[in-house]
């Protein structure tokens, strides 16, 4: 077949880089055995998966090489962080155990979404790990026998229900929750056990693939020293942990979570009251539109039930929506009666308020963007 002057032009350049490419996958492939290597080594020595300190020092020394070249110093540490990501994946097949001689996990509610990742990180951890669902609770006492942890990853309205349900635990047992509030499930756990007590909301869902930067907030309730080895599991695991009081972990995640799933359902049921056409709407969307319609649209993949009781789970939350309300109202007057000026004055005022902060979340929704783009076909 004959060949246009510029195929003729380009064919060898492109064999070039067919030929850089296939370089590029053994060269990962190379990477990958040694990085696997690395989790050998960490799970050996008990050291976490996730060391922000290396990770830093890598991304520094390799943009400094980019700018020696003449590369993007932004596409080389885009490049490392997704191939960073993909070796912490190597590194989860197991883990240390961080508890000496092991013992017994009884995971509440082990079958559920969440539940279950933990259940498989306990075990991938060499614990014996034992689930209690609705079934098992005539068998509850011999499952508890013995336990070192009786974690409960139940949902929030039946949760104190079910720790009033637990027979006796053993005295150094540690009663921890994985519930979106703290201070409810925390009084319930300390009336129920004399012994420790810990209060754990990890800020992720059962979808995340690995624990690698994922907050875990943690509230003490009481001899926090004898639950040590379950906060240096969590570490291990590659979690980033949040010392909070339960009270200002609670106001703080009506912030977070109330009036963010509200503002979500809200839009959400609006487009469909409004009969929007969603496909139309993503066609016609930038991907900053697409990436906050897909945030919409996350909410609904995922549980009613769960983000029910998280707005309905402090009657300050209802109190915050309410204010909330109010505020949506008076910006609204200011469109009806187009006044430009006073618009204009509510956004200086947030500008005001997040200040610094403003320019770096633009910087990190940019690479998000960039992202969301690179990923359209």
């Amino acid at each position: 077949m004959n060949q246009t002057p510029e195929q003729q032009a380009l064919a060898p350049l492109r064999q070039q880089i067919d030929a850089i490419d296939a370089e590029l996958v053994q060269l990962l492939a190379r990477r990958a055995e040694v990085t696997a290597e690395v989790g050998r080594v960490k799970q050996q020595f008990g050291l976490p998966v996730y060391m922000p300190a290396r990770e830093q020092a890598l991304l520094q020394a390799r943009r400094a090489q980019a700018v020696r070249h003449g590369l993007s110093p932004e596409l080389i540490e885009d490049v490392l962080r997704r191939v960073m990501r993909e070796s912490y994946q190597t590194q989860e097949h197991s883990f240390v155990c961080c508890r000496p001689g092991g013992g017994k996990v009884v995971v509440v509610g082990g079958a559920g979404a969440l539940g279950s990742r933990f259940v498989s990180l306990f075990q991938r951890s060499g614990y014996q790990v034992e689930v209690l669902e609705a079934g098992d609770w005539p068998k509850a006492p011999q499952l508890c026998q013995d336990a070192a942890l009786v974690l409960m990853a139940t949902p929030i309205t039946l949760t104190c229900q079910l720790i009033a349900q637990l027979p006796e635990l053993p005295d150094d047992c540690v009663l921890a929750d994985l519930t979106s509030i703290k201070q409810q499930p925390l009084v319930c756990m300390l009336a129920k056990h004399a012994g420790p007590v810990l209060g754990l909301h990890p800020m992720f869902g059962p979808d995340v693939s690995n624990l690698v930067k994922q907050v875990i907030v943690v509230c003490d309730g009481r001899f926090t020293e004898k639950s040590d080895w379950l906060r240096q599991q969590l570490v291990v695991w590659g979690a980033e942990l949040v010392e909070q009081s339960a009270q200002l972990h609670d106001e703080r995640m009506q912030l977070i979570q109330g009036m963010r799933h509200f503002t979500s359902l809200v839009y959400g049921v609006h487009l469909a009251e409004e009969q929007a056409d969603l496909q139309e709407l993503l066609a016609l969307s930038s991907p900053i539109y697409r990436l906050e319609l897909a945030m919409i649209g996350r909410l609904f993949a995922q549980n009613a039930e769960l983000y029910a009781d998280i707005m309905l789970s402090s009657a300050q939350t209802s109190k915050l929506l309410e204010r909330y309300l109010q505020r949506f109202s008076q910006v609204l007057g200011l469109v009806q009666s187009a006044d430009k000026a006073a618009l204009m004055a509510e956004f200086t005022k947030g500008k005001a308020f997040f200040g610094e902060l403003a320019g770096q979340f633009l910087d990190e929704s940019r690479q998000l963007l960039q992202k969301a783009t690179d990923g359209r076909s």
